[in-house]
């Protein structure tokens, strides 16, 4: 998510590992950002949590050389362990879609795919709550800062 635009999703076939990772940050992940106005690519880093996938040695190599800098264990920036939900994917991406995606439970992995795709699309058309979501970021970040990187959700 960046401003009022949701990318994705991705529906990956199968179980992560690092050389399945390196394949979608070279093909899936690139195309979903050539589609994205240089403007918002040039102001974006990438963010990845500590998964075993994103850490491994071949996907670290692969990002130094492709990306200036970028968020995570082992990259240019730093990513604290049990850090508080600072992006809109934690806070609110992941929870909206599970909501409606799970009213009623999907069956299959194909109908859990199409109801992801179906509950984006959905998303997609409400750029005023993608805007909002993304620009709560900053709101999230000052609380942070002034519990000093404690828990803050409670105050806001």
């Amino acid at each position: 998510m960046i401003d009022d635009i949701l990318i994705g999703p991705i529906i990956l076939p199968e179980t992560m590992n690092s050389p399945r990772f390196l394949n979608f940050l070279e093909t899936n992940f690139l195309d979903a950002l050539l589609e994205l106005p240089l403007a918002y690519r040039a102001r974006m880093t990438l963010q990845l949590d500590g998964a075993p996938a994103h850490f491994a040695l071949l996907v670290r190599n692969h990002l130094n050389a492709h990306y200036s800098s970028w968020i995570g264990r082992g990259g240019t920036i730093a990513w604290p362990p049990r850090s508080p939900d600072l992006t809109s994917l934690d806070f609110f991406l992941w929870g909206t879609l599970k909501r409606r995606v799970y009213v009623n439970v999907p069956n299959t992995r194909k109908e859990l795919a199409e109801k992801i795709i179906q509950a984006a699309n959905e998303l997609r058309e409400d750029k005023a709550m993608i805007q909002r979501s993304t620009q709560h970021v900053a709101l999230r970040a000052t609380a942070c800062l002034q519990r000093e990187g404690g828990h803050f959700e409670q105050f806001l």
